[in-house]
């Protein structure tokens, strides 16, 4: 580790937080539908939105509403994409002449992006035409980061409202999410990323001459849009087929910081408006807090078992650090908080091999997607996690220690216990139901490039990656077979609404609650003792539903390491 490489995590750090209050009281605004310096622009073109779909904005839906409206969105998305895909060999805006994409691959990157997971299981700039990249893929980067960021909108309401039957109206939170939030700052974003050589436009792929005198096919494209708003949703899902690391998608050090510090923008900026709407910002900065404690944990380790490299490199004299799978112009401390960034958030874009981290390195970003990736998280995805484990965290207080179990004002009773269990505990079924599947599976077995505790650790990445909505690849597993791409969009359909419906339940029990005084019994839910008690909560939970798994995995492959055995 150098002092460089601190500063730059630091630096990256304290950026971020600077951004949460603005943020914070700009979504604020949109959400409460209040004035900001955009309404004059954008209220008109909202209102004719609103007409057009035939939506009343004033008209508030029931959860179970909110819910059904969100699937059935979510649904005419998937179908969309599906056929897009099937079809792109027919329709314009195909230069590179792409075939059709095959059913089942189809139906996976469907499902994929649909959920804001965009894993691939094939190589974009080989196997999407331009108008599938536009019209589909970037197209539900936008509303997947919408959805999401909808559904953290309710979850609050339910905490900030009192005796109400309704948590908002779906319709209006994407239009605004979409209108206000993610197309400005994108917008902007994508010109700078222009600025800095990421390529935007729909020219044909360049053939070019090597000095060697061979040929090479140079792909490009609408890059630069695509790039924005894929980490700005916390989409990943990279335009070519080394994501972050071509010099395309990610040419300068700049882009590479820009990339990651829109990964968590959002994120980060929710939970101050979570604040905001309970009516006491210092709830928002204990959440953000617990975040921060697990963010600056992992990437401690993890830039410490980069910067430490292996035994074997140390045999032989080499002791710079573990520099196979990165780019050398980014370095470790900028993959290492790259790979941190983007397992803490469900983005799942990478700037290096994950595949090629140490084994302790690249079980960081494993225990992070997890745990929920509720360390800052996806856009909404990771806030409304967060809540279910911060109601889990108030209810075991109350046990231990007989203070009354509630928060911001709203008692956590059996129903809100059994809703955050529910959509806490169908995670680890996919993540280790479909991995303890597939490695007694000789078909599936045949896709690992690796044997050994490393071979288990490419199979346990790619589930949980696919359940937690994240599409971040290991490496080293040829997932494009009938068998993954089936079961990997079962595991993304089910770690996405299989968590939000709880979710929503939660939101609409909460909402109907009366607001009670803080008394003597109120356990305080702004302080440090209650970050260290949800911190203690997810470690703990965490810990006895995975550490088998990790021993199997990264945690054996370490020991090995340590006697010069290597997969």
């Amino acid at each position: 580790m150098t002092l460089f490489g601190w500063i730059q995590i630091l630096l990256f750090c304290a950026i971020l937080i600077a951004s949460v209050i603005p943020l914070g009281w700009y979504m604020t605004r949109v959400f409460n539908g209040e004035w900001t310096p955009l309404t004059p622009v954008l209220r008109p073109i909202e209102q004719a939105l609103y007409w057009a779909g035939g939506v009343d904005p004033k008209r508030e839906q029931h959860w179970l509403t909110y819910a059904v409206a969100m699937l059935l969105f979510n649904v005419g998305g998937l179908l969309i994409l599906y056929a897009l895909l099937r079809l792109q060999a027919v329709l314009p805006f195909n230069p590179a002449e792409q075939s059709s994409v095959a059913p089942d691959l189809a139906f996976n990157t469907a499902v994929s992006f649909v959920t804001n997971t965009n894993w691939q299981a094939y190589g974009g700039e080989t196997t999407v035409s331009y108008l599938t990249q536009m019209l589909g893929l970037t197209n539900q980067n936008f509303l997947s980061a919408a959805t999401g960021i909808a559904i953290a909108m309710a979850l609050i309401r339910g905490f900030s409202r009192a005796s109400a039957r309704t948590v908002g109206n779906f319709w209006v939170d994407v239009t605004r999410t979409t209108l206000y939030v993610l197309l400005p700052i994108c917008m902007v974003g994508t010109m700078v990323l222009v600025w800095q050589g990421v390529p935007q436009n729909l020219g044909a792929y360049t053939e070019a001459t090597t000095l060697e005198g061979a040929k090479q096919v140079i792909a490009q494209g609408p890059v630069a849009s695509q790039m924005m708003i894929k980490h700005l949703g916390t989409n990943g899902g990279g335009f070519f087929n080394v994501n972050a690391s071509h010099p395309f998608e990610n040419p300068t050090a700049l882009t590479n910081f820009i990339h990651m510090f829109a990964i968590l923008l959002l994120g980060a900026g929710l939970t101050n408006v979570f604040g905001r709407m309970v009516g006491n910002q210092r709830q928002g900065w204990a959440i953000f807090g617990a975040m921060g404690v697990l963010f600056i944990a992992g990437i401690s380790v993890a830039y410490w078992a980069e910067a430490s490299g292996t035994s074997g490199l140390s045999s032989l004299g080499l002791t710079g650090g573990n520099m196979e799978g990165k780019e050398v112009r980014f370095g470790i401390a900028a993959s290492a908080l790259f790979a941190v960034v983007t397992t803490a958030a469900s983005c799942g874009a990478v700037n290096s091999m994950h595949d090629s981290f140490t084994a302790l390195g690249g079980m960081i970003p494993l225990i992070n997607m997890q745990l929920g990736e509720i360390i800052i998280g996806g856009v909404g995805a990771g806030l409304y996690g967060m809540l279910l484990f911060v109601v889990l965290a108030i209810f075991i207080a109350g046990l231990m220690v007989g203070r009354t179990p509630e928060y911001v004002g709203k008692k956590i009773e059996a129903r809100e216990v059994k809703m955050a269990m529910l959509a806490i505990l169908v995670l680890p079924l996919m993540y280790l139901g479909w991995t303890a599947v597939a490695v007694v599976m000789p078909s599936a077995v045949a896709s690992m490039a690796n044997a050994g505790p490393h071979g288990f650790t490419e199979v346990l990445y790619a589930f949980t990656s696919a359940t937690g909505n994240n599409g971040s690849a290991f490496g080293g597993l040829s997932a494009n077979t009938m068998f993954y791409n089936l079961t990997l969009a079962c595991s993304m359909l089910v770690g996405r609404f299989f968590m939000i419906i709880p979710a929503m339940a939660l939101a609409g029990s909460l909402a109907a609650k009366r607001s009670i005084p803080p008394s003597a019994g109120t356990l305080p839910t702004t302080g440090p003792l209650f970050v260290g008690l949800v911190v203690g909560v997810i470690l703990i939970i965490g810990g006895l539903t995975f550490f088998p798994a990790l021993a199997l995995g990264p945690i054996v492959e370490h020991l090995s390491m340590s006697a010069n055995t290597l997969f």
